[in-house]
């Protein structure tokens, strides 16, 4: 693709349901400022209309209008508004029956908790609560995608913002609602989508919304389980050992109670993840999970692991924690 002006190319991403499905030759209106700006998770410029060919007007039901007041606002049909055949459920349902919901920073994070549910119980049923501090969209991660196509996901509900999950929901308490009574999964993983936005100061980062994914977890009578972000790797001292992003939502954030699980990992590194992890002890439940046989999962899981641009192999202690709060979950349901 060609842009007018400097005779450059780019890579651009379409969302067919937002504003139509370009073809070769169209002249498309885009948005680069995730390209412009060098986005870890970027990488493309944004299709914002094909304006020689505007898409159909939108015939779908649907009330809950997302991404709003926004040039690209969608409506969509939560699961809990009226118009909706799930919604008499979700009126009456009160809690998620003691469900296990896993809280994770990173997208990233996902199918590491995903692998570690699966090799400790393959029958569970998994749903993912995408939370909106990253892409709104679900339609942008490849991640879910795949992980629904090899069957790890029993589906997607989109929360907030957030939209284009199996089922929409107007927030984190209907979402997990939805997971349960509506996708019937036995486990949730609430995460945001793909990108992350943090300014380096202790309050400033988009993750700081899964302390409150864990006080919504218990409010519904769940089971809230605390998967620390963990990294050996990062250049960026706050990042690694327990990344401070963790210790903020868990240790302040957090009102409720959650079963934090602390990695056994080997040797120093281990030994400082568990020291670092210790704090969180005055206000939850620091549940040590042994890591053995979780890197070959890992290493079976049908999408690329990835976090922060670090591989498996770069950056293992991060996958191994997801992994690790994944395996406490599937055995809360023993």
């Amino acid at each position: 693709m060609e842009l007018a002006g400097d005779g450059g190319g780019c890579r651009a991403l379409a969302y067919p349901a937002l504003v139509g499905r370009p073809l070769p030759g169209d002249r498309v209106l885009l948005n680069t400022t995730a390209l412009a700006l060098g986005l870890g998770t970027g990488g493309y410029a944004l299709v914002v209309a094909v304006p020689d060919r505007l898409p159909p007007d939108p015939e779908g039901p649907g009330h809950l209008v997302k991404a709003r007041y926004t040039p690209m606002q969608a409506t969509v049909l939560g699961a809990d508004e009226q118009d909706s055949e799930h919604h008499a459920l979700l009126r009456d349902a009160d809690g998620v029956a003691a469900m296990p919901v896993v809280t994770a920073d990173l997208h990233s994070a996902l199918p590491a908790v995903v692998a570690g549910v699966l090799a400790e119980r393959p029958e569970a049923r998994v749903a993912y609560v995408m939370l909106d501090g990253g892409a709104l969209p679900l339609w942008f991660s490849r991640t879910v995608a795949r992980l629904r196509e090899a069957g790890a996901l029993v589906g997607s509900v989109t929360v907030g913002q957030a939209f284009g999950g199996d089922v929409e929901a107007v927030t984190v308490h209907t979402g997990l609602l939805a997971a349960r009574h509506v996708l019937g999964a036995d486990v949730a993983v609430v995460a945001q989508g793909p990108g992350n936005l943090g300014t380096g100061t202790p309050w400033g980062f988009s993750g700081v919304a899964v302390g409150e994914a864990v006080n919504a977890a218990a409010v519904l009578r769940g089971r809230p389980v605390g998967s620390l972000r963990v990294s050996q790797a990062d250049p960026r001292r706050r990042h690694r050992g327990v990344s401070h992003h963790s210790l903020t939502a868990y240790g302040r954030v957090a009102l409720a109670r959650a079963d934090v699980v602390v990695p056994l990992l080997d040797g120093e590194f281990g030994a400082l993840v568990r020291a670092e992890a210790a704090v969180l002890g005055e206000r939850h439940t620091l549940v040590e999970v042994e890591v053995a046989g979780l890197l070959e999962a890992l290493e079976a899981v049908p999408v690329r692991l990835s976090t922060m641009g670090r591989g498996l192999a770069e950056d293992t202690a991060a996958f191994l924690a997801a992994a690790a709060a994944g395996r406490h979950a599937a055995r809360l349901l023993e």
